[in-house]
């Protein structure tokens, strides 16, 4: 705006404005099955993207994030969580903003800024997923088949971008309760992590996350009335201790 104009002499045409603004939506979550014919085996876990084949151009009948351009009566994150609904079925997912997304040339329709948002969520939050609206399809695609796919737009880079995101809030929260039962062993714990974040490998895992005091408190071992370790030999043939996250939120510093 021009030092010189002032709310009477301001007029928005003298501008030019984006010609739409969409939300696009990046929906991970991690599936589980169990070993054939293997007893006593952790499950296949995989981290798996939400997809939904577009309809109408551009880029019909390639897959693509879920979303859709926002309302002037809505915000962003309401054209999100209603775009999603109208587009997968999904909804009440908590999703979190993750980037704008402005590149020139992104949208064959125009000057289009995009905002993208994220979320991991268990897979039963999915279970009655749809297509609808501008989908013709929609369906869950393991991460690394979905980057290795031509999607529309810029979504692989978006893709990208949220996988680095979720990998981080995997290592920095306690997202991973949200795939375990309330009772759960270290191995599988550890699996999980290791499912959105492959190269993670931490010889003194147990010890580090029961005993360091930054993290103490995290998780607590799981007793029996008389207040015997209470353990489990479900995924293995030498029972384990089971555990349970706690309520507590460390503080944690890059100083301490």
């Amino acid at each position: 705006m021009s030092s010189q104009e002032n709310e009477s002499s301001y007029n928005p045409r003298k501008y030019r404005t984006p010609d739409g603004a969409p939300a696009d939506i990046v929906i991970f979550t991690i599936t589980a099955q169990t070993k054939q014919g293997i007893k006593k085996s952790l499950p296949v876990r995989e981290l798996q993207v939400l997809l939904i084949q577009r309809k109408q151009w551009p880029f019909a009948g390639q897959w693509a994030l879920p979303g859709g351009f926002s309302q002037e009566t809505e915000t962003i994150y309401e054209s999100a969580r209603r775009e999603l609904s109208e587009e997968t079925g999904v909804d009440d997912v908590h999703i979190e903003y993750l980037n704008v997304y402005s590149t020139p040339g992104r949208d064959p329709r125009g000057w289009i800024i995009s905002h993208a948002f994220f979320a991991l969520v268990n897979e039963t939050y999915l279970e009655k997923r749809h297509a609808s609206d501008d989908a013709a399809d929609v369906r869950l695609f393991s991460v690394q088949e979905a980057l290795e796919m031509e999607l529309a737009f810029d979504h692989r880079i978006i893709l990208q971008d949220a996988l680095m995101k979720v990998r981080e809030k995997m290592l920095t929260t306690t997202i991973a309760k949200e795939f375990l039962p309330k009772r759960f062993t270290m191995s599988e714990l550890y699996q999980v992590i290791q499912t959105v974040v492959p190269d993670f490998e931490e010889k003194n895992f147990i010890r580090k996350i029961t005993s360091t005091q930054s993290r103490k408190g995290i998780i607590e071992e799981v007793k029996d009335a008389d207040g015997k370790p209470l353990m489990s030999n479900k995924y293995s043939q030498r029972a384990a201790q089971l555990y349970c996250f706690t309520d507590y939120v460390p503080k944690l510093s890059i100083y301490s």
